[in-house]
């Protein structure tokens, strides 16, 4: 197992992003003792391999998919062997349980049933209502937000890789959906490139989408009236708070005009947690939160 070699697309992508890291490190100093898990999953992320890539995405396949409104993994659901995801599921695991121990015995029962193969990596998996199907939490009796965060640091690298062929196939198909095209989840962070354009990241496969500027992409809601908007400034200026009030939902965005060295959204997220602090101050909630998202909520 050891030995297994990944197409050069998802090494060096994960190479990239743990280069990202060391570099976002510099940057963000004076949080790199409380940073220091992600760094660890980052490094999972780069060590893996995957043993099977299929299927290789056609153009005509994918915008079909497209066509219909439906994302390629709900199309097209991934196999995924539970065996090559244990290491990633279980240091994930381990980094929450050391932040939150009262979360200790719901992490106990996840751990016994995906051993017994009661529960697999499907149930980690975006689905058109949320993440997973269910079958986690009943089992484990863990809160969804702890399933959201295990979900995608388990499932990154093996998402991307085997969604890769099909990133190409997104150029000129309109997509207005809130969901990734490609897998399905809930966005995770904003970018706004030259024109003041807008694209949504996905932390689940490393996707990007572009999307209307005053829609929510968490709940549908259009026009200025329902969007909340805090700049940040001083030394972290581009960086914004967009949130909802009406689903109370938000994202962190980056201007990448104004901070044309900022790193990978999914980095940007986790490294910024001082504006999600005052994001929840605020009343709102991410659909994709953070490991200190989830010390913070039990805390506050």
């Amino acid at each position: 197992m050891g030995g297994r070699r990944g197409p050069p697309s998802i090494v060096r992508s994960m190479t990239d992003l743990r280069q990202a890291w060391k570099d976002m490190l510099e940057r963000r100093g004076a949080f790199a003792s409380s940073l220091a898990p992600y760094g660890e999953i980052v490094e999972r992320w780069a060590a893996w391999r995957p043993a099977d890539l299929r299927p290789a995405w056609s153009a005509a396949r994918c915008r079909e998919a497209w066509h219909r409104g439906v994302p390629l993994a709900s199309a097209t659901p991934p196999r995924l062997d539970p065996d090559e995801l244990e290491d990633l599921l279980g240091g994930a695991m381990e980094h929450l349980a050391e932040i939150d121990p009262a979360r200790g015995p719901a992490l106990q029962r996840f751990a016994a049933a995906w051993d017994a193969r009661a529960i697999g990596p499907d149930s980690l998996l975006p689905r058109h209502d949320g993440i997973g199907d269910g079958r986690l939490e009943a089992a484990s009796g863990l809160d969804a937000e702890a399933v959201a965060f295990l979900s995608y640091a388990t499932l990154r690298p093996a998402l991307e890789a085997w969604l890769a062929s099909a990133r190409e196939h997104l150029e000129g198909v309109t997509w207005a959906r809130g969901v990734c095209p490609f897998c399905g989840a809930p966005p995770g962070f904003i970018d706004v490139i030259e024109g003041g354009h807008r694209r949504l990241a996905c932390h689940f496969c490393g996707g990007d989408w572009g999307f209307a500027k005053l829609r929510c992409p968490l709940c549908g809601v259009e026009g200025t009236k329902d969007l909340y908007r805090l700049q940040a400034e001083a030394q972290d200026a581009g960086y914004v708070i967009s949130g909802c009030r009406a689903c109370h939902g938000y994202l962190k965005e980056l201007d990448r005009r104004e901070r044309w060295n900022g790193g990978p959204p999914v980095l940007e997220d986790w490294a910024s947690p001082h504006l999600d602090v005052v994001a929840r101050r605020e009343g709102y909630r991410k659909a994709l939160p953070t490991l200190l998202d989830l010390a913070s909520a039990r805390s506050s």
